[in-house]
């Protein structure tokens, strides 16, 4: 493998490319034109072949000048720009943040509006989990939005949803085939969402009482996110099992309509799942506190 060339040499060879003079080169860079011809020189060298080709007037590209300029002038732009992001005097404040699709999709991105016109200087990072993890939060991540029991070991889980579970459908399907009591979805497709304890068995466990079930609760369709099956529904492929907190949106706008009265409360919840120490201070505790007062004033809790 070629070693990569030192740094000044790459910098001197993309401003001589640039002028295609070496004494403008060296004026851009505060150098002499001996130095900036040494380092072109040590560069061509160290690669086995010109970059440049010297004429009486003046300089131009090689053939493999010209293929190796664009590389070099990427990489020093993105040098540069990630050391004014980390280093500079006007940085932006990093919190990377691992959240549940659904979560994001459905109740936090209507609010991010209001944490970024507060907080303008904090630059928020998203990564999406679609599986629920039971682990701890993964290198490079500092709070996670998870959905689950809150029982991950090591880390601290503070509670955002206090949900009811209630089965939703579009207005169309309900004109087309009516649901006026839980014995009526045996007429209709489930939509099963993929990672949920609390589905369509445990609702209609917990609804029927020792009454047994007629309806199947392992047929319909099935996803792997709560998006994809409320899309489904809306579209009106079934009917899905919602969580308050995320499908008032839908429910407000009538794009879905909950035609049971049957509903019951979830012992799973979306948790700010983060580090012990992690909101004490800084950057974490500003998005933590901001996080739970816009739960505060929502219904979620």
């Amino acid at each position: 493998m070629k070693k990569l060339p030192p740094l000044n040499w790459l910098r001197s060879f993309e401003v001589s490319a640039k002028h295609l003079n070496f004494t403008r080169a060296a004026n851009e860079l505060n150098l002499t034109q001996a130095a900036i011809s040494k380092q072109i020189r040590n560069l061509e060298y160290s690669l086995g072949t010109n970059l440049f080709v010297r004429l009486p007037r003046g300089l131009e590209l090689s053939e493999d000048g010209a293929a190796y300029l664009p590389v070099v002038k990427d990489s020093i732009a993105k040098l540069a720009s990630a050391t004014n992001e980390l280093f500079g005097s006007n940085k932006l404040k990093v919190l990377t943040i691992r959240t549940s699709l659904a979560f994001f999709n459905l109740w936090l991105v209507q609010r991010l509006n209001d944490f970024h016109e507060k907080n303008g200087d904090v630059d928020l990072r998203f990564t999406s989990n679609v599986w629920a993890n039971g682990g701890d939060l993964e290198v490079g991540v500092d709070m996670e939005l998870r959905y689950g029991r809150g029982d991950w070991p090591n880390l601290v889980a503070e509670r955002l949803t206090f949900d009811k579970l209630i089965p939703v459908c579009s207005p169309a399907l309900l004109q087309r085939k009516p649901i006026k009591s839980t014995s009526d979805l045996a007429g209709h497709t489930l939509l099963h969402v993929l990672g949920y304890h609390e589905g369509w068995g445990h609702w209609l466990n917990m609804t029927t009482g020792d009454e047994p079930s007629k309806i199947d609760p392992n047929q319909g369709m099935q996803f792997d996110t709560l998006i994809s099956a409320f899309s489904a529904s809306i579209n009106g492929m079934g009917v899905a099992l919602a969580r308050t907190s995320l499908a008032e949106g839908l429910l407000a706008e009538g794009k879905l309509i909950a035609p049971l009265a049957e509903t019951i409360d979830t012992e799973e919840a979306f948790y700010l799942v983060y580090r012990t120490g992690q909101c004490d201070a800084g950057v974490p505790k500003t998005f933590r506190d901001w996080l739970m007062s816009q739960v505060n004033v929502s219904s979620l809790g």
